[in-house]
């Protein structure tokens, strides 16, 4: 599909490398401007959270407990826009201690990670994050 000569499926991922450039920048209020306001958050071997504000208070515990970094970083939609993927690698940093976790003493890692959205009127409604916590652990145990 194409809408003023630009793909859709360009148009989504320019969407999430937006997001993730926001991300990598810790620009908290670009990242969440890529979202709806009703975004669905399928958290990593977690809840499912509904909307903005959610996702708020989720960045803000992240940005409390970790210091991240995504690297090779590669995004993929399908031809209508309305899907989408991303895999990357995080570089980082445990800060401080988060809940039901290990506890952070400064440890570093480096995990593969990936995520899976849904794309509507130009944001992203839903996203589904994904990295092997045992890995994580380990890491951090370590």
């Amino acid at each position: 599909m194409i809408i003023d000569g630009v793909r859709a499926m360009d148009r989504a991922t320019e969407l999430l490398l937006r997001y993730y450039t926001a991300f990598n920048r810790a620009d908290w209020d670009s990242m969440l401007g890529c979202l709806s306001q009703d975004v669905k958050h399928d958290v990593n071997q977690g809840q499912r959270e509904i909307g903005r504000d959610a996702f708020r208070v989720f960045l803000a515990r992240m940005n409390r407990c970790y210091s991240e970094q995504l690297r090779d970083i590669v995004v993929m939609a399908n031809a209508d826009g309305s899907r989408a993927a991303a895999e990357f690698v995080v570089h980082g940093q445990y800060l401080a201690s988060d809940s039901g976790l290990p506890e952070a003493h400064g440890q570093h890692y480096i995990l593969p990670g990936g995520a899976f959205f849904e794309i509507a009127d130009g944001q992203i409604a839903r996203v589904t994050n994904y990295y092997n916590l045992d890995d994580w652990l380990a890491q951090v145990r370590a």
